[in-house]
């Protein structure tokens, strides 16, 4: 232990570990793979930090977003260590710099995403590499099923065998016990290596304010001005819609407040510039969907406000932890209200693919299956099962886990070139064992105008080259700056087990599989609902829910201990009579159903399907037979998906 609080202080500054970090760090360097449960803003990088620099190969590590890459970077090369990322922002140049330096051992630290291992040119790379540790941030994922799930953390288990690395660290802030297990099996950790700190954080004043929908903008602005809890600082202001951030950050402009709002339908370079000001302080207040935070780390947010109902416990748990890491006092506000439950419960909804989807999706494989191969895009599978993206890539990782995929490699479809130097020259400069291959890559490229592309096919039947291998010289060519190289059309590439592909069985089981995560998201909104409710202490409840007996029993800084106990009001949302609800909803179903037969004759029109466009719950085959045109769009959102279902399962059947 001596040793590594000498590392800590002379690589890092600091006199002394936080409670987890010393023996996370010895167990890592004992060879034990751990889980580190820790609260957002306790330290958990700092486990595979310094660790890192006491190990003889490169550290992988998986982080979930750009942003959170960067801000660690900047923290290690301040050390002196180094670390590099390779992402979508880079250059061609940059990322040619990261993959010399990692081949050559200068970098003790490489950051990606896991999206990452689809790319083919780095599947090659990194399959060269030694690696001594793989480190996974945010790994609930691993577990979790959402709207921001990322389905490829599924596949980490079988990526960590596949390089053969012998260490994992699994880094998390929000993960009950059940998660924690089930983490800890994906990657064999022991129980005994599990390490949780406190939850607890005594600097949190947790306070929920009951509410109309009317009313919360300028119960808002009250909160906002309020400074007898905290002082007034940075603000994060979470809603569940783009729409909202956009409505609530201009209408606190206008009455001259200073705020941005922040979301995924924003640009990237946009939200870069409003996180930078939001960091330096040039602007105080965020209004935000989920897409803000993770990553964020400054230190004093002094008030956190939930202007919508946020997803889980888990998000709501992770989106107060932003505030006062400098441990200062801060304000964590909910406006409670039951409005918004309807639209997340929606969410979940629109995510859960159809039976007659999934059946679908399998014959699509079946009939696409070439000498037990088949290659997809996902876009293109979405539109032909509508089937959203995200559940999607879910059901596919299933079916790999199923034993019934697996995936062999992945490429663009389309591979185009351009020369900017001399090709005849650069064959001077190819390796000689690459020199007749690559005179054979320049008789099988076909041009139209500058741009040409490879034949494949072509180039194999005259030398036996793969595409791997017309690929590899090329992006040596590139890497010399002889040419430009560009793709696009991201085809993944499966090997079908024939035997093990029983359809109906299949369809029973994903149909199952999905049917139980939807209970399941659905069940933790109706907990969250109930924690709000609590008449005990809210944060001694909270640091429980995730595993932590220690907390004070009541912490007196919450509305619960302020003998302020939460009763959720009914929503005051305007029924309509019974009368104008079944005459709008007949007229609003034959006009949907009428536009996709003419649109889309195959499309079967299921209570389903009717629902989700009634609520305003996008599937594919809404873009592409435009149902958002139709007056009966969303005509329903603010409605119970249940209550709308049920009345056109009426309808359709009677």
């Amino acid at each position: 232990m001596i040793a590594i609080e000498e590392s800590l202080q002379s690589l890092f500054g600091f006199n002394q570990f936080r409670e987890g970090q010393g023996q996370t760090i010895e167990q890592l360097l004992s060879g034990h793979s751990s889980l580190a449960v820790f609260p957002t803003g306790s330290g958990k990088s700092l486990c595979y930090q310094l660790t890192a620099t006491q190990l003889p190969n490169l550290t992988l590590v998986i982080s979930p977003l750009i942003a959170l890459m960067h801000d660690q970077l900047d923290f290690l090369r301040s050390k002196g260590i180094a670390a590099a990322s390779l992402d979508s922002s880079q250059t061609k140049e940059e990322s040619q710099i990261v993959m010399s330096g990692v081949h050559n051992g200068s970098i003790k630290i490489l950051m990606i995403s896991v999206e990452r291992f689809k790319n083919e040119r780095f599947r090659r790379f990194i399959k060269q590499i030694p690696i001594s540790m793989l480190v996974v941030d945010e790994a609930h994922c691993i577990s979790e099923w959402g709207h921001n799930f990322r389905p490829d953390y599924l596949k980490l288990p079988h990526y960590k065998q596949e390089l053969n690395i012998p260490l994992v660290l699994l880094l998390t802030a929000t993960a009950t016990r059940r998660v924690q297990r089930d983490m800890a099996q994906k990657f064999s950790i022991h129980r005994e290596h599990i390490v949780q700190t406190g939850f607890y954080r005594s600097n949190l004043n947790i306070d929920l304010i009951q509410t109309h929908n009317h009313e919360k903008f300028d119960k808002l602005k009250a909160v906002l001005n309020n400074t007898d809890v905290v002082p007034q600082g940075a603000s994060i202001v979470y809603v569940t819609q783009q729409k909202t951030a956009e409505e609530i950050a201009n209408a606190l402009r206008s009455d001259g407040y200073s705020a941005m709002a922040y979301h995924a339908g924003l640009g990237s370079d946009i939200r870069s510039d409003i996180q930078a000001n939001f960091m330096q302080g040039k602007t105080r207040i965020i209004v935000a969907t989920i897409a803000f935070g993770m990553g964020i780390d400054k230190s004093d947010i002094r008030l956190v406000v939930h202007y919508d109902l946020p997803k889980s416990i888990e998000n709501y748990s992770q989106e107060i932890g932003r505030a006062g890491r400098d441990n200062q006092p801060s304000r964590c506000v909910l406006l409670a209200c039951l409005e918004g439950l309807h639209t997340l419960e929606n969410f979940v909804y629109g995510d859960t693919p159809e039976p007659q989807d999934i059946d679908a999706l399998l014959h699509h494989i079946t009939e696409e299956t070439v000498d037990q191969e088949w290659e997809t895009q996902l876009y293109g599978l979405s539109n032909h099962t509508n089937i959203r993206s995200l559940p999607l890539k879910t059901l596919l990782v299933q079916l790999e886990l199923l034993n019934i995929l697996t995936p062999k490699y992945s490429y663009y479809a389309d591979v185009r070139l351009k020369w900017d130097g001399d090709r005849i020259a650069f064959s001077n400069q190819v390796p000689a064992e690459w020199s007749n291959a690559y005179q054979t890559i320049l008789s099988g490229i076909q041009y139209k105008k500058i741009w040409g592309s490879p034949n494949f096919d072509q180039i194999y039947n005259q030398a036996g080259l793969s595409r791997g291998d017309v690929l590899q010289i090329l992006e040596y060519a590139a890497d010399k700056n002889v040419l430009t190289l560009e793709s696009k059309g991201l085809t993944e590439v499966y090997e079908i087990n024939t035997r093990a592909f029983h359809h109906k069985v299949l369809v029973n089981q994903l149909h199952q599989y999905v049917e139980e995560k939807q209970t399941s998201e659905i069940d933790r909104i109706a907990t969250m609902i109930r924690f709000f409710q609590l008449d005990r202490c809210l944060n001694s409840n909270l640091a429980r829910y995730f595993g932590d007996q220690n907390a004070p029993d009541n912490c007196g800084h919450c509305s619960v201990c302020g003998n302020n106990v939460l009763v959720f009001s009914q929503p005051d949302i305007n029924k309509k009579s019974h009368e104008e609800w079944q005459e709008n909803l007949a007229l609003y179903v034959k006009e949907f159903a009428q536009h996709v037969k003419i649109k889309s004759p195959k499309t079967s029109i299921s209570a389903v399907l009717v629902t989700r466009f009634l609520t305003g719950l996008t599937q594919p085959i809404f873009t592409k037979v435009k149902a958002r045109q139709l007056n009966g769009f969303a005509a329903y959102e603010e409605q119970a998906y249940k209550d709308v279902f049920d009345a056109v399962s009426q309808l359709i059947h009677s």
